[in-house]
């Protein structure tokens, strides 16, 4: 039985997404006592306040996925040295209403895969931002911002590179003690 329950999002919605590919190769090197939910972003309206008062059940669906998982890992893309526009439209429902913030005191790891160089660099600070604005528990280290060959990880994510492999990993155990520690000072669910 999993200790923890973990929800990921996956900031592209591309059905071709390599960030995708790399949640699937995260999921298969994760510690065994973590149970994977992924939560959907694609059918999430385009946030505003004039919600507040009445969520929408896409809005409340998200809220209530987040509220049924002790952590977030966050699987992301760069898009214009930013987060994607669904991922931040995701965020945005789920720290609103004002006064009930889905984020708030929940362990949070973020990394993602980029065919470029940079790997994510860019993308990552920014969410790390604005989720710390959110009052999440970031995992602050080792930060991991994977530069992705397109045979690295097969499309049923069995990794095919045997330093990737080692690097995603560690962080996957790195990011369990991450959970472990927040949710010993600050239970959750």
């Amino acid at each position: 039985m999993a200790a923890y329950k973990v929800g990921y999002f996956v900031g592209s919605l591309s059905s071709t997404s390599i960030n995708r590919l790399l949640s699937k190769a995260l999921l298969k090197v994760a510690p065994p006592d973590l149970e994977f939910t992924e939560i959907g972003i694609k059918d999430l309206p385009l946030y505003s306040p004039d919600h507040d008062s009445d969520y929408p059940p896409e809005g409340r669906a998200l809220k209530d996925a987040i509220a049924g998982v002790q952590a977030l890992l966050f699987v992301t893309p760069e898009y214009n040295r930013s987060v994607p526009g669904a991922l931040k439209n995701a965020i945005d429902w789920a720290s609103r209403p004002w006064g009930e913030n889905s984020f708030d005191h929940v362990p949070v790891g973020i990394i993602g895969a980029s065919i470029g160089s940079i790997g994510t660099a860019v993308a990552q600070q920014s969410l790390r931002a604005v989720m710390a604005f959110c009052n999440a528990r970031l995992m602050t280290a080792p930060e991991a911002y994977i530069h992705l060959r397109t045979d690295a990880i097969s499309d049923s994510g069995e990794i095919n590179d045997e330093e990737l492999g080692a690097v995603l990993t560690a962080y996957m155990a790195e990011f369990r003690e991450h959970v472990e520690r927040v949710l010993t000072v600050l239970p959750r669910g």
